[in-house]
């Protein structure tokens, strides 16, 4: 048997062994975003969370915002999971399902909001490979909004409309139903506004019978 025969397994198994580890460091420091803020991630606190120095965590990231870039791209592949999960059928609401998962989404996790949707960290930029994420999924949910007839400048209106009300969520009623209670209004409106709302999948939210619970 040869010497290679050995590498080759013995080389897989360091390679699953490293990725664990970066798993591992980027579960501890979403774990230690969500106790002390993104903003108060140390590598000192982190490398302890995960039983090694701060300057042992430099093997695996070279960094603290390769740390955060690997935070965004776990977020992004989340959030493109979470959206694809909702499949309707073509007679379905679709308009206001999207909306609602997507307001979901963002209060789900008010640290990976912050993120995957706002300038929080000074300096951090994702990577190419990271961004390269975040693009699949917006043009997926491009995709998603065209077939409804929401294209061009209405899906950035789209996106901030429904940003904005989750992070309105978020920073005044975190648990509640104020802004969340919105949503299909917000749907309503924005359809009307692009002149599409046969498109939506069903009449308007304020004239069907509601099935969402209210405060």
């Amino acid at each position: 048997m040869s010497g290679k025969t050995f590498e080759q397994p013995l080389a897989d198994r360091r390679s699953a062994r490293r990725t664990a580890a970066r798993d591992e460091i980027v579960d501890a420091a979403w774990a230690l975003a969500r106790e002390q803020g993104l903003a108060g991630i140390t590598m000192r606190d982190l490398g302890a969370r995960v039983g090694m120095r701060a300057q042992s965590l430099y093997s695996y990231f070279g960094s603290k915002h390769e740390i955060y870039d690997a935070m965004f791209e776990q977020g992004y592949r989340a959030f493109a999971d979470w959206m694809q999960a909702d499949a309707q059928p073509p007679a379905a609401p679709r308009a206001y399902t999207q909306a609602h998962r997507y307001f979901e989404f963002c209060v789900g996790d008010p640290v990976r909001f912050q993120l995957l949707f706002q300038r929080t960290i000074p300096g951090f930029e994702p990577s190419a490979q990271s961004y390269a994420i975040a693009l699949q999924v917006l043009e997926q949910m491009t995709g998603e909004l065209a077939a409804l007839g929401v294209a061009g400048p209405a899906v950035d209106m789209w996106t901030a409309v429904m940003t904005g009300l989750a992070s309105q969520q978020i920073a005044n009623d975190p648990g509640g139903e104020r802004w969340r209670r919105l949503v299909d209004g917000a749907v309503d409106m924005l359809l009307a506004h692009t002149g599409t709302m046969n498109g939506a999948g069903g009449a308007p939210a304020s004239r069907r019978a509601r099935t969402r619970r209210t405060p």
